[in-house]
């Protein structure tokens, strides 16, 4: 990073070009689906199991990632996954056919996953080794990332219509990303003990509060998704809003949630991640149980700002405990978090089939406010006290 000298500035920004890379990628094929599924004639089955692949790919990584982690350390992981990245957007915009399409998108899932593990381990090592809290700014970058990617796409249409131009121009951002903000990555990993012959090539077991951990990273991660994919429908259907009002239950549960994450380092600092946790997921599903009971526009929007602003913090919370475990923890959780936003909104589609929309988004209240009791029992870490285990820094 080029002309910054403070040291704790300079590993943050490059760490956050990390998580910007993430939602820039992943938003760049995601807003050209709809180019990709007239080129490759899918029918809608298709292109959901598409959008499934990815996902799937990501959930089942964890075994790799974690003996990556191991292997590589964050610091490589993250490059070589951003790399990865790259190549398969090329790779994505001149496949044949749907067969090629599926394998490069669930490849796009296993790099997506191991990314985002070395990237959270890398937030967690910057926190610990600048006692400085910095993870919910890093997660609010992705969002810039996504927004980037959108800018990026409007402009390349206006263009031309050719994938291979767009995602071009795409991939040579991104390897000129990385390049840029490689030397900035923190070297944790070389100032550590190497780990025991035996721990590299077996996975450990996970302990009761990574369990834990796992199931706070699901519950909250199927609130976030849930809340994406099904907000818009429950303004339109149930609360008879207007057609220009219904996206506005998308936008108000991302404005709150970019701006919470900006503060939230604030607020860790001061109150803790477990009180930052505990409180917001369970003002996230009380406002919106009393949002779904009382019904109306306004209502329903304070209530989808009170999603917004209570979960927004939760899982950078959760990655930063899961990597005071160590790298096996962190990829587990990590995991079972995609598993958590891939499977919630189908999930609450179901509910929704089975009863109704409201049915649908009480089970979002519901999941959010298990996080906060999953949440009582996780020991939070705290950046006064000493420095975790080697591995967690790796």
């Amino acid at each position: 990073m080029f002309g910054v000298r403070d040291e704790f500035r300079r590993a943050q920004l490059a760490i956050a070009a990390l998580f910007c890379f993430l939602g820039f990628q992943y938003a760049t094929w995601a807003s050209r689906l709809p180019t990709l599924k007239a080129r490759l004639d899918l029918t809608e089955a298709e292109l959901g199991l598409l959008l499934m692949a990815c996902g799937a790919g990501a959930a089942a990584s964890f075994p790799l990632v974690a003996i990556l982690m191991r292997r590589l350390g964050s610091r490589r992981l993250a490059v070589l996954s951003a790399v990865c990245l790259s190549l398969l957007l090329l790779a994505l915009a001149v496949a044949p056919n749907y067969p090629v399409a599926l394998v490069i998108i669930c490849c796009d899932g296993v790099a997506v996953g191991s990314l985002n593990v070395a990237m959270n381990a890398q937030g967690a090592a910057l926190e610990v080794t600048y006692r400085r809290t910095a993870m919910a700014k890093l997660h609010a970058t992705f969002s810039a990332g996504s927004l980037c990617a959108a800018l990026l796409a409007s402009g390349m249409n206006m263009l031309t219509p050719a994938v291979s131009a767009h995602f071009g121009v795409a991939a040579v951002l991104l390897l000129l990303l990385v390049g840029l903000t490689r030397s900035g990555l923190l070297m944790t990993e070389d100032r550590q003990a190497p780990a025991p012959k035996r721990s590299r090539r077996k996975l450990t077991r996970p302990s009761r509060v990574t369990l834990w951990m796992g199931c706070a990273m699901v519950f909250g991660t199927v609130t976030e998704g849930a809340m994406n994919d099904w907000s818009a429908l429950y303004m339109k259907d149930v609360v008879n809003a207007a057609s220009e009002l219904a996206p506005m239950g998308i936008a108000v549960v991302s404005v709150m949630m970019v701006l919470a994450r900006i503060f939230a380092d604030g607020w860790r600092s001061r109150w803790g991640d477990g009180r930052i946790v505990r409180v917001g997921s369970a003002v996230a599903g009380a406002g919106l149980a009393l949002a779904l009971l009382v019904g109306g526009v306004v209502p329903t929007l304070i209530g989808f700002a009170c999603v917004g602003l209570g979960v927004a913090a939760v899982t950078p919370c959760i990655y930063v405990a899961a990597a005071g475990q160590g790298t096996d923890a962190l990829a587990l959780v990590a995991a079972m978090g995609t598993t958590g936003l891939l499977a919630g909104p189908a999930v609450i589609g179901f509910i929704a089939g089975a009863g109704s929309l409201v049915w649908g988004m009480g089970a979002v209240a519901v999941s959010a406010v298990l996080v906060s009791l999953c949440a009582t029992q996780i020991r939070w870490p705290s950046l006064a006290e000493s420095k975790p285990e080697p591995s967690a820094l790796t």
